[in-house]
């Protein structure tokens, strides 16, 4: 991705889970946390498969015009089945992710409101067949020309296939598009193997690790640094 001029960026596509949601969290990692919290005395390598099985069975099942909330309380439901555990525990517990959830989505609505007017904004997510009605529930959808559900396409990031159906939707290349996501796998890989810029969001108090997956990528901490960013 180096070598070539910069064109300068046409549309904006942003990953939902875990950054227009949250500060670069993925779903798991909050619901684990706010599970330890609540008291939930389980360590992360059982509850990870449940989690799974939880979201997975959500793909083609959950209707389609379920918005945020019912997801969400769908995989609580889940949860509580495959832990064995309250499901009145799993309820505080969803209701808790939602509500941190929707302080931030506002946050984001109100940022792509700023953007919308300079780009297209897109919406690449790995969800369950919902993400339009998600979007439209929490605001977001005022702003998203484009909103690519992986279940809806029958494939999921990093798959070129699902960055190609965005793009094809916003009539842009990838050379004019940028990517904005807190996966380094499905985002980040994804979006550079397509031949587009990605901007990846790192919480602050992430473990050192992996570093970005191309010398010019950006790094933000919070969405709202993309207004400062020549993009």
């Amino acid at each position: 991705m180096t070598g070539a001029p910069v064109v300068p960026a046409r549309a904006l596509l942003f990953d939902f889970g875990g950054t227009l949601d949250a500060p670069g969290v993925p779903w798991k990692e909050r619901f684990y946390r706010i599970a330890r919290q609540e008291g939930l005395d389980l360590p992360q390598s059982e509850f990870d498969p449940a989690f799974y099985g939880a979201t997975d069975a959500l793909e083609g099942t959950i209707p389609a015009d379920a918005g945020l909330r019912e997801t969400v309380d769908r995989v609580a439901s889940g949860l509580a089945d495959r832990l064995h555990r309250e499901p009145s525990l799993l309820r505080r517990i969803g209701m808790r992710f939602y509500d941190d959830s929707a302080r931030q989505i506002a946050e984001s609505a109100a940022l792509l409101s700023r953007l919308r007017p300079r780009y297209r904004v897109g919406v690449v997510s790995n969800f369950y067949g919902n993400l339009q009605a998600v979007l439209d529930e929490t605001g977001l959808g005022a702003s998203v020309e484009a909103a690519i559900d992986s279940t809806r396409v029958g494939c999921k990031k990093p798959d070129a296939r699902i960055f190609r159906a965005a793009l094809d939707a916003l009539d842009a290349s990838p050379e004019e598009a940028v990517f904005v996501g807190d996966s380094p796998t499905r985002d980040m890989d994804g979006a550079r193997a397509m031949g587009m810029r990605h901007v990846w969001l790192r919480p602050a108090d992430a473990p050192g690790g992996r570093a970005p997956c191309c010398p010019e990528d950006r790094v933000i901490r919070r969405l709202a640094e993309l207004l400062e960013l020549p993009l």
